[in-house]
């Protein structure tokens, strides 16, 4: 089998983080937003991943080539025209093998294995609040009846979440050449959900996984409340003389912290130095420097110096903001 993990775009709601890091490096409890993805993966023993990159691919390659040894291709995504011409140039080489498609910045919680275990086609969706923003799914007698990308007027509350498994790869690539070069777009963009439904409409019978856990890394908001959860994960208890650690809390072993209050919902990265200050629900990046600071939903990015700060930030690297 092999997987398609879709990493091209621009990550414009992370800005300005993405303007030096693609979204899917950015960190969430000290550990790139690629890496959840990519370990739980690779329980399919996947016979090779092909990422479709775009923005700041270079990075992507690097990252991935040092950190894993699983056969790997990269594929460049120059036009952002949609998931559906991602998947489409990723398809290109292959012929008729199984394939899994995995977003690469959300967080799936599930047991892939059962997932491809579940059915010949099979598609993870979970219930929204609000099923205008999502491509949404019909069920009828536990198959897929009909989707469509962010409705009007819903059918149900089952988003798409990301993940999708195909037995057979053809009859998916087959639909996304069609719906190219019929021109059709949806929200101005080549939708894989219009190429899913064409493919209902012919007779494939595609099953719903129902997955509890998926958290969003899209923007800043998303990112803070999936730090929180992966956070509310871990066991541990951190104590540092002179300073007071509300968990959960995730420091780096190589970071300093005198005289603060950390927490709840904290991770700091490599080489941070925290001194009297005050932090809480946000993220620290690494080799950042805070000092006599209140912070709180807070992104900091890399190398960043904050001195004498009480507020709400958002700051990519090497920022420096020091009161007067």
């Amino acid at each position: 089998m092999k997987i398609i993990i879709p990493v091209a775009g621009a990550g414009t709601r992370l800005q300005p983080h993405t303007l030096t890091t693609p979204k899917p490096l950015l960190e969430i409890a000290n550990k790139p937003v690629l890496d959840y993805v990519i370990e739980p993966l690779l329980a399919l023993r996947p016979e090779e991943i092909i990422f479709v990159i775009g923005h700041k691919g270079e990075m992507i390659i690097d990252y991935v080539r040092k950190k894993y040894f699983f056969k790997s291709r990269f594929v460049p995504q120059e036009k952002l025209l949609g998931l559906g011409y991602a998947v489409h140039l990723g398809l290109k080489n292959m012929t008729n093998e199984p394939v899994m498609i995995v977003l690469g910045d959300t967080i799936v919680e599930c047991d892939f294995v059962r997932v491809i275990e579940n059915g010949d086609y099979v598609l993870g969706v979970r219930e929204v609040e609000d099923p205008h923003r999502f491509g949404i799914a019909e069920l009828d007698n536990g198959f897929v009846a009909g989707l469509e990308e962010k409705p009007k007027t819903p059918k149900s509350n089952l988003a798409l979440i990301g993940l999708y498994y195909f037995k057979e790869s053809a009859s998916l690539k087959e639909s996304l050449i069609k719906l190219i070069n019929s021109g059709k777009t949806t929200d101005g963009e080549i939708q894989l959900t219009d190429a899913l439904q064409s493919m209902i409409a012919q007779g494939t019978k595609f099953v719903s996984h129902h997955v509890q856990g998926w958290y969003d890394c899209g923007k800043k908001e998303t990112m803070l409340a999936t730090n929180s959860h992966i956070l509310d994960k871990q066991k541990q208890t951190i104590e540092i003389d002179g300073s007071e650690i509300i968990p959960p809390v995730l420091i780096s072993p190589s970071s300093k912290i005198t005289n603060s209050i950390l927490g709840p919902y904290v991770s700091v990265g490599e080489g941070a130095y925290l001194s009297d200050s005050r932090i809480s629900n946000s993220i620290i990046g690494h080799n950042v420097m805070i000092k006599n600071s209140e912070l709180t939903d807070s992104l900091v990015g890399n190398w960043s110096k904050i001195d004498g700060v009480k507020r709400v930030l958002n700051v990519g690297e090497k920022t420096e903001i020091i009161a007067s």
